[in-house]
């Protein structure tokens, strides 16, 4: 079972797998660079649903049953699936996975989420009590305009650095011992970083101090630099908080510029999409890491990588009576091999 190593990291003792991943997006995702890479770009945004809401369940579902199809499993070899989205109480995920019959945890780690699901399934898998388990996650623009900002008929102006929410979905079947990889070697529980920003459309800023926590703590509990690392990858700071990210962690003589990129940096094309700031959204780095990156890993192009996706911690009350943006980050240690570094 996981080991723990320092004040917030822990250590797979048998890394388990990530045995199958699905990526599915939408119109905007697919005209962005990384549209070929996706397993179903779907150009109906509404993806036949009568709702939008309706319509992120429809992508969380059939994300979910792709990544099984891939991962050579039926739903009854299933033991959990960890699922989350941003929708209040979770409802994209839950509607999207109450007809198939797996047992279901939901979590809210907002656009933390799939680190999140991706490092308690690692946790379940390598202490021996599940063999196969799914971490899941979904987005979708209209819904979270409609619910964090304005509905799209009221044609409100964006700001510089407010970023686009991703209509996309991410899928992974981890699976306990064995296999050919990419494995999870090991995971760093983020804490709750607020530092009073409360702009609800400068997203990038409120989750940098917590992604350079996260990070930061990694090194100090292993021991290790960022020159150890092919990619650091984050999601969904978008520029404006990568740029933070590097001053916050350069007061702290870490510099990760050379080894990082954002996932909302990578989905969109910002000279040729209208999407300001970046990318974000649960599905952000859920689609970017089951489309792009664990390909790469799989490859053998990357070897170890470190994913840290982050959360703002809002929610539509909390903004309207003039709350700060508490945020998280959680990272999760990928590698090739089973027993790389750490």
């Amino acid at each position: 079972m996981a080991k723990k190593l320092g004040k917030q990291t822990y250590v797979m003792d048998t890394p388990p797998t990530i045995a199958g991943f699905a990526a599915i997006g939408s119109k905007k995702e697919g005209e962005g660079p990384l549209g070929q890479y996706f397993d179903v770009i779907n150009f109906d945004s509404t993806f036949s649903q009568k709702t939008w809401e309706k319509a992120e369940s429809k992508l969380a579902h059939d994300t979910v049953e792709l990544a099984v199809k891939k991962a050579g499993l039926s739903y009854q070899d299933i033991d959990c699936i960890f699922a989350g989205d941003l929708l209040n109480q979770c409802i994209g995920s839950t509607f999207g996975v109450r007809e198939l019959g797996i047992p279901y945890l939901g979590i809210y780690g907002a656009c933390s989420t799939m680190a999140e699901g991706l490092m308690l399934a690692a946790f379940l898998a390598d202490g021996g009590g599940m063999q196969n388990i799914i971490a899941s996650t979904a987005s979708h623009f209209c819904t979270a305009e409609r619910q964090y900002r304005f509905p799209l008929e009221y044609g409100g102006q964006r700001t510089p650095t407010s970023q686009w929410t991703v209509t996309g979905s991410g899928a992974a079947v981890v699976t306990a011992g064995g296999g050919a990889g990419p494995f999870i070697r090991a995971a760093t529980v983020g804490t709750i970083e607020d530092k009073g920003i409360k702009d609800a459309a400068n997203m990038g800023a409120a989750m940098a101090p917590a992604a350079a926590a996260t990070i930061q703590q990694f090194f100090a509990d292993t021991g290790t630099r960022p020159e150890d690392y092919d990619l650091i990858l984050t999601g969904d700071l978008g520029q404006v908080g990568s740029d933070l990210l590097y001053e916050l962690l350069l007061r702290e003589d870490v510099d990760i510029k050379s080894r990082h990129t954002d996932c909302g940096l990578l989905i969109y094309d910002p000279d040729k999409q209208d999407v300001h700031a970046g990318a974000s959204g649960c599905g952000c780095c859920a689609s970017v890491l089951c489309s792009y990156i664990l390909p790469s890993v799989v490859a053998g192009r990357l070897k170890k990588l470190l994913f840290i996706a982050t959360g703002a911690l809002l929610s539509p009350t909390s903004t309207q009576q003039g709350e700060s943006i508490p945020s998280v980050a959680h990272l999760v240690y990928i590698t090739s091999e089973p027993g790389q570094g750490v």
